[in-house]
């Protein structure tokens, strides 16, 4: 190039610099990655035209050498590539790859971060850092002269000839003041190691450093930031289950071993390599997500992968890579898309084929990581309606005694016994053994089998299972007496009359605490069985579980708790109370209706009345109730034995209950 050649660079407006910087670059870290992409594709290339014979010449060892000057503040992204030749650099950074930016620009102005990635403008993201930039760069084409390209961030730009001996390009960026972090040490070698670090050539950043007189110094050898393989590019036959635990602790350096991997390789219709693994869940829903690291072509894009992998997979960890995803024009996040809906569906059955593999030939080992993976099956069942599918095979129930079992075993080893009068299959469960331990009991004591159901989301995944399965309901197991869980014929209940059954309600509310619901019900249950009973109706607990995890229903969530009481009618007890109410309780004074001619104040005299007596009957139960010994030690039994009974009202039961002994130890 003889002479110097000035001009402008082929947009149709001046506004495409600042478009660049504001709008396109969401997060401006990127340029780096950017750049070190453009560099290892001018390497890749140049090894293809080797491969080829195309290029006969001496090929080199190719790599990329970020340079840094922190006084100067420049930085260099150098490669070795197949570098450009003046018409090149004219054509591939001076003619932008827009038809018309004027256009394009009115086209996007209101969705200008929805551009899929396809317009070549990463070198131009250098310009979110830069007050200037240079190329300098020598094309690998015999008699190709160096050329000099100089822009400082508007569309004027200078080209002459350059001084470059050596084939390859080499970018230098003279960094902004505002953006200065960019001109720091440690700042560059965060984003290279970010990235990087699986970039298929040698990237490499000054020097490795040792300790030596109290200080780190440098050493002769180059500092290669992408020194991890990339394994999800191995075939896995090639493979060890010790080179996955390997990879995934160079991913994760501080995390528990995973349970699984799930190594994806697919070439049609779309191509998609990588490695998810199965962590560990410890806390149960305090779940780290964004684990999933986005790469394509083995450059780092984001580990922020909702738009691909549904949303139960986000809980897993690992890398996906593929150039088939659609990327915005900042290559910082997903496009919708049809592949993207293909490649999450692969995804999916990939994952559920892996975990249906391990039910048919590693049962034993499925097992024992159950209580980890439940959660996450849970989930996916829930939220992903294939997935539901695939997974009623393989999914796991547990029973209170630690032993696994498929649905359809489960279905089976109970049907026998926990089958009602109506024909229904009851699945019996608990949620924690210490609490509910006398309801397991009393279930084991008639053969049924108890589930525990520990798990967050257990109360919208036993709703799903009851859509799923016919003729099966889930209750559990403190949700009602025993014989009421599984009726196996028609219960004879108590004969009372509408007023004994309104006395019953008083008697028994006047003693239980004020801050709940009490629903007060007769039931014959046997003499053996406990005077009091004190459950929570199975729909209305599981629907307020339900709302607190955030399942809509907010209704039942607003609701103040309720339990229903059952009072033993056949319970010695119960019996003993009854009599003495008969004997210390007057019934209710019987005042007559109004006659049918009567005046509005005559009617209105008569309401006071029967009002007035109902009342004076309310303040004579209330009065028994509270002197009643009895009565109000076994609503306290009952109240304790279900962690109800606190504060005054238990100091006041320890204090009776130790009279009642002291009383009868001293009549011996």
């Amino acid at each position: 190039m003889a002479t110097e050649t000035k001009g402008k660079i082929g947009v149709t407006t001046e506004n495409i610099f600042p478009v660049i910087k504001k709008f396109l670059y969401s997060d401006h870290e990127i340029f780096l990655r950017e750049l070190v992409a453009n560099a290892v594709d001018a390497d890749q290339k140049m090894k293809a035209l080797a491969v080829s014979g195309e290029f006969k010449g001496e090929l080199g060892e190719l790599n990329v050498r970020i340079v840094l000057d922190e006084d100067a503040k420049t930085l260099k992204v150098i490669d070795n590539g197949l570098g450009m030749t003046e018409e090149e650099v004219d054509k591939y950074i001076n003619q932008i790859a827009f038809s018309s930016a004027g256009e394009f620009l009115e086209k996007y102005k209101d969705q200008i971060g929805n551009i899929i990635g396809h317009f070549g403008l990463g070198f131009y993201s250098a310009f979110m850092v830069s007050k200037k930039v240079t190329i300098d760069t020598l094309s690998w084409k015999e008699g190709a002269k160096a050329v000099r390209w100089t822009c400082d961030g508007s569309p004027e730009y200078e080209m002459s000839e350059s001084d470059k001996k050596e084939r390859g390009t080499e970018i230098t960026l003279y960094i902004d003041d505002e953006d200065a972090e960019f001109a720091t040490k440690g700042r560059i070698q965060t984003l290279l190691d970010k990235y990087c670090k699986f970039m298929p050539v040698p990237v490499i950043f000054g020097k490795e450093q040792e300790w030596k007189d109290g200080k780190y110094v440098d050493t002769d050898k180059d500092n290669v930031i992408n020194k991890i393989e990339p394994l999800w590019a191995k075939k896995p036959s090639d493979l060890k289950e010790e080179d996955y635990m390997e990879f995934y602790r160079a991913l994760y350096p501080m995390q528990d071993e995973p349970l699984f991997h799930i190594h994806l390789n697919v070439d049609y219709p779309f191509h998609l390599t990588g490695i998810l693994y199965f962590p560990k869940i410890k806390d149960k829903m305090e779940i780290t997500r964004n684990k999933i690291q986005l790469y394509c072509n083995q450059m780092f894009v984001t580990d922020s992968v909702d738009n691909i992998v549904p949303d139960f997979l986000t809980l897993l960890h690992g890398v996906i890579d593929s150039p088939d995803i659609p990327l915005n024009v900042s290559r910082s996040y997903l496009q919708s898309d049809a592949n993207v809906k293909k490649i999450s569906g692969y995804i999916t059955r990939k994952v559920a084929d892996r975990l249906e593999e391990i039910f048919k030939n590693e049962r034993e080992a499925l097992e024992k990581k159950w209580d980890n993976l439940k959660l996450f099956i849970e989930y996916g069942m829930l939220s992903d309606e294939k997935f539901c599918e695939r997974a009623m095979k393989f999914c796991l129930l547990k029973n209170t005694e630690g032993k696994y079992f498929s649905i359809d075993d489960y279905r089976k080893a109970i049907e026998a016994e926990q089958t009602d009068k109506d024909k229904k299959l009851v699945f019996l469960y608990a949620t924690d053994t210490e609490a509910q331990y006398s309801y397991i009991e009393a279930a084991k004591n008639k053969g049924y089998d108890v589930l525990l159901m520990d798990c967050e989301l257990d109360s919208h995944f036993v709703n799903l299972l009851e859509t799923r399965l016919e003729n099966t309901r889930f209750a559990r197991v403190d949700s009602d007496s025993i014989d009421n869980l599984i009726p196996k014929a028609e219960k004879v209940k108590p004969e009372l009359s509408d007023s004994e059954k309104a006395d019953l309600n008083t008697v028994f509310q006047s003693v239980l605490p004020k801050e709940n619901n009490y629903y007060v019900t007769a039931d014959n249950m046997g003499e053996d069985a406990s005077a009091i009973l004190i459950t929570q109706s199975e729909f209305m607990r599981r629907y307020r579980e339900m709302s607190a995890m955030g399942g809509g229903m907010n209704f039942y969530g607003e609701m103040p708790a309720s339990y229903n009481i059952t009072v033993n009618m056949e319970n010695p007890l119960v019996k003993k109370i009854m009599d003495a109410k008969l004997a210390g309780v007057k019934p209710a004074e019987h005042v007559e209706d109004a006659p049918k001619d009567a005046t509005e104040e005559q009617k209105k005299a008569v309401e006071a009345q029967k009002n007035a007596a109902a009342e004076a009957h309310k303040k004579d139960l209330e009065a028994f109730a509270a002197g009643n010994g009895i009565l109000r030690q076994i609503t306290d039994l009952a109240l304790l034995a279900n962690g109800m009974l606190k504060g005054k009202a238990l100091s006041d039961f320890i204090a009776r209950s130790e009279k009642v002994v002291s009383d009868a130890y001293l009549e011996k």
